[in-house]
């Protein structure tokens, strides 16, 4: 290994770090309570015999289950020490890829590392209105596609056409959306260079936009229980949107033009390249999202969320931005590169601290539970049979002190529908939305519940215990309890 890759291994280590460290570490929160779950019955099938096609409609459709189990064989890792290693090294790989977009458009040697810095201080930025962070604090299949779709683009700006083969090949395999999006990138730039090299005239942004949803796939059935899913997930459409989150999309748009102005200017190729790529391919996604969100008629296409494809542009965005902040402000003076970061990274670390409230803000593993539903959950775990079937306040993950943390994926026991996680993972899978709403309504009026309520859920779904706020109700035997939770059997 070469001095130069040795230093470049050494500061990416660093960075990797020291971004675990401003952002958190959280690896059953959020959208980990759907990938956690297919991991862990991958790794036992004996898990979940009720309402496992909650989180496996979406595990059936990717590799990344599959991935973490073979890891955890191989290496004989704990599964949550496997979820940490994996997760430290898919963000080494983020930044290695953020570094090599630098060194293909800066000619400075500055400038690449601060897009990598500049990315490390904001993984946990949201993606416009999109419901997205840049990346994650728990792993999940977005964190090892992103860098490969990250690896992709790079490949096809080289014309490396195995390699960029290879790397769709796998990301479709993970995170299908997600490739799509950095496919439909590399057929747009093929595109625009082309119509830059010839006089044949480029695609129209209409037919561009159909050629960027092909994808995807067909329309799914809009019935009454779908739209009532739809309708819960808000960022679907772009008509909902806050006025900040169209800032959110419409800035960056704008800046990346003006970067490419700056790239014909300075003589750098691929800054003027890259940064006009980007612009395009955001305002053709855009105009693709208000297409399928204006229509009634088009209402069922909104699961296909074009506007995620600024995930893609919000990771370049920000690689180039800190490039350019390092070649024209920050330069060799390590006070400025402080003075910028500090507060950054600061600012961050407060907003994570302000998410997770009631939360270890590392949450690693062998450390004791920080909340009591935490720790409810994890006496769960150890205390109730493989084939308990739960249920919960459908609401749970939105409450105080809860801080959107998965049952599933903590408890390894099944569960009855909620009204949060659920409800989004069902908007992909259409087919799954009456029994959503079937057992959604059961819970309705969860807060009124008594005995002969729970006794309903027994007799109609199997439900034979339940994760109870205090005081609890009456006539149920709960053989745990701490100072906010109470866990019972129903009779």
């Amino acid at each position: 290994m070469s001095d130069r890759r040795r230093l470049d291994f050494l500061l990416l280590a660093l960075c990797t770090i020291a971004a675990v460290l401003v952002h958190g570490y959280h690896p059953a929160v959020e959208d980990a309570s759907i990938y956690l779950p297919g991991i862990e019955k991958t790794l036992n099938p004996s898990l979940f015999p009720h309402n496992s096609a909650f989180f496996m409609s979406h595990a059936h459709m990717t590799l990344f289950p599959n991935l973490v189990a073979a890891f955890v064989r191989i290496t004989h890792l704990p599964l949550d020490w496997a979820l940490l290693a994996l997760h430290l090294v898919t963000i080494f790989f983020l930044l290695l890829g953020c570094l090599k977009v630098g060194r293909m458009m800066f000619r400075s040697a500055l400038a690449p590392w601060g897009g990598v810095a500049l990315v490390a201080g904001l993984l946990t930025i949201p993606v416009a209105g999109t419901a997205l962070y840049i990346f994650d604090e728990y792993l999940n299949p977005r964190s090892i596609s992103v860098p490969a779709v990250l690896f992709l683009v790079i490949a096809a700006y080289q014309r490396r056409w195995i390699v960029c083969v290879l790397l769709a090949i796998f990301a479709a395999t993970v995170h299908p959306l997600m490739a799509a999006f950095g496919i439909a990138y590399i057929v747009l730039s093929a595109l625009l260079a082309r119509g830059s090299k010839s006089s044949t005239p480029l695609p129209s942004a209409s037919s561009a936009s159909a050629l960027a949803l092909l994808p995807f796939g067909l329309s799914a059935p809009l019935t009454d229980a779908y739209r009532q899913i739809l309708q819960g997930n808000t960022y679907f459409s772009v008509l909902n949107w806050e006025w900040y989150e169209w800032l959110g999309a419409l800035a960056p748009l704008a800046l990346l033009w003006w970067f490419h102005r700056i790239g014909q200017k300075t003589s750098q190729p691929g800054l003027d390249r890259v940064s006009r790529d980007l612009a395009i391919f955001g305002a053709i996604f855009t105009l693709a999202a208000l297409v399928i969100n204006l229509p009634q008629r088009f209402s069922s296409l909104m699961l296909l969320q074009p506007m995620r494809a600024f995930h893609l542009i919000y990771i370049f965005f920000f690689a180039i931005s800190g490039g350019l902040l390092a070649d024209y402000v920050l330069k060799n003076r390590a006070w400025r590169w402080l003075l910028l970061f500090v507060p950054l990274c600061g600012g961050m670390w407060l907003k994570q601290h302000d998410i997770f409230e009631s939360t270890h803000h590392l949450e690693l593993p062998g450390r004791e539970p920080s909340s009591d539903w935490e720790e409810a959950f994890r006496w769960i775990r150890v205390n109730t049979p493989t084939d308990a079937y739960f249920a919960l306040d459908p609401q749970h993950m939105n409450l105080p002190g809860e801080d959107q943390h998965g049952f599933r994926a903590i408890a390894e026991r099944s569960m009855l529908a909620d009204a949060v996680k659920d409800r989004s993972a069902m908007s992909m899978f259409p087919a799954m939305a009456e029994t959503w709403k079937k057992q959604a309504d059961a819970q309705r009026d969860w807060e009124h519940f008594g005995a002969s309520d729970f006794g309903r859920l027994r007799s109609e779904f199997g439900v034979d215990w339940v994760v109870l706020k205090r005081p609890g109700v009456v006539g149920l035997d709960c053989p745990h309890q701490n100072a906010t939770l109470l866990v019972c059997r129903v009779q």
